[in-house]
């Protein structure tokens, strides 16, 4: 079993997003049901492990907050684009519901996330993509923005991988305290 921690998005999200597929040669686009921003991978677990995980997910706790998507980026790798993927506008407060739910992760035996943490959501995934190409949809898109709306739960998900890429399905909502 694969799981990752994440947010959910709302369906106006996802239709704002939806809006940016086109124009990018290479580009295997995210289907909507699978936009979201993670939080923390966990990675291959037993079935036991999953109990233990929940219970830890149950402690974190923390309020609502608002979330808007904006400004358009890529993650490149020896030269190459490898993803395109929609900014967090003001990423603190998703940062500190990610410090907790690490905080939480580990304490039940999850091993610690040492990748610096960059709240994005994916739209995209290219094999060998060029940077001049990725450049010029950026350039093209610069004034994206998506939201505000309110994040009032992150999810537990579970990952399956396949040949048209991942499914994912929600194992467990847990909600964030509305102010």
């Amino acid at each position: 079993m694969r799981l990752f921690v994440g947010i959910a998005l709302p369906e106006e999200t996802h239709d704002r997003l939806a809006m940016l597929k086109g124009g990018l040669k290479g580009a295997r686009w995210l289907a909507p049901e699978n936009l979201h921003l993670s939080l923390r991978f966990i990675g291959e677990i037993t079935g036991s492990m999953e109990r233990d995980i929940d219970a830890a997910l149950q402690t974190v706790g923390g309020n609502s907050f608002s979330l808007s998507l904006s400004k358009l980026g890529a993650f490149e790798r020896r030269g190459r684009v490898h993803q395109v993927w929609a900014g967090v506008e003001n990423p603190e407060p998703v940062a500190a519901l990610r410090d907790k739910i690490d905080s939480a992760l580990v304490r039940c035996g999850c091993a610690p996330e040492h990748r610096k943490f960059k709240p994005h959501v994916t739209v995209a995934r290219l094999k060998g993509g060029s940077t001049a190409d990725a450049g010029l949809y950026l350039i093209q898109h610069a004034g994206f923005l998506a939201g505000p709306f309110t994040v009032e739960k992150f999810t537990l998900f579970e990952s399956h991988l396949g040949t048209g890429g991942a499914h994912y399905v929600v194992l467990a909502d847990y909600p964030l305290n509305v102010i």
